[in-house]
């Protein structure tokens, strides 16, 4: 689930998924690109906004999705938005157990959308690893990535379910990638900066359902 708020309501979305067990999330800055003219329309005062990223079941999306509604009228103009994107795979089960936390998990067959040409890799990490991470995945494969800053909540449950201490600043690393070059990129990501390493990365991937500008790669 990605949420994108005004920076000054931040904090409400934050504590109402806290309130519903959603306690493991990514939180990043953002800015809006709409125009003036848009901004009035809807209703908003500032393009300066929060992107907060967590892993949730389907139960838990229909819950939280009711409170936002209510609770923070979401849908209200100016309210922001909230979405979700079907995962394809974790890295690990210690992963999913800590991105999921408290939550219910549900196995379920998988969809239609195993079937993309590319998937999008989500690497989470220690600040500072992210040539580390890199190597490991050119290596693997990948032509690239984009990193992006962001802070983590909900750290305490690594000692729960990995047996680790992990600190509140993280790297985000996003790789787009052939399907068919998925599982050994997060292999060798998980090999030589997973949660054995000092950059205590944890990854998982989602589907891209159609891509442009990478022609070169295709080529």
């Amino acid at each position: 689930m990605t949420t994108i708020v005004d920076r000054k309501v931040a904090r409400k979305y934050v504590d109402l998924y806290e309130e519903n067990n959603l306690h493991v999330m990514y939180l990043s800055l953002g800015f809006g690109t709409a125009s003036n003219d848009i901004l009035d329309y809807l209703g908003l005062e500032s393009t300066e906004k929060a992107v907060a990223f967590s892993v949730l079941e389907e139960d838990s999306w229909k819950t939280i999705k009711r409170e936002l509604e209510k609770k923070l009228k979401i849908d209200a103009p100016g309210g922001g938005i909230a979405f979700t994107i079907p995962l394809s795979s974790i890295g690990g089960k210690k992963t999913l157990q800590f991105l999921l936390e408290s939550q219910d998990y549900q196995k379920e067959e998988e969809s239609t959308l195993q079937n993309t040409m590319h998937e999008l890799i989500v690497v989470i990490a220690e600040q500072g690893y992210t040539e580390l991470i890199m190597d490991a995945a050119r290596a693997a494969g990948a032509y690239g990535g984009t990193v992006i800053h962001a802070k983590g909540t909900g750290m305490e449950a690594a000692d729960k379910f990995m047996g680790v201490s992990l600190a509140a600043e993280k790297e985000m690393v996003f790789i787009v990638t052939k399907t068919e070059q998925k599982k050994d990129i997060m292999k060798a990501i998980m090999e030589h900066a997973g949660l054995n390493s000092k950059a205590k990365a944890i990854t998982f991937s989602l589907p891209v359902t159609d891509t442009a500008g990478l022609r070169l790669i295709e080529d």
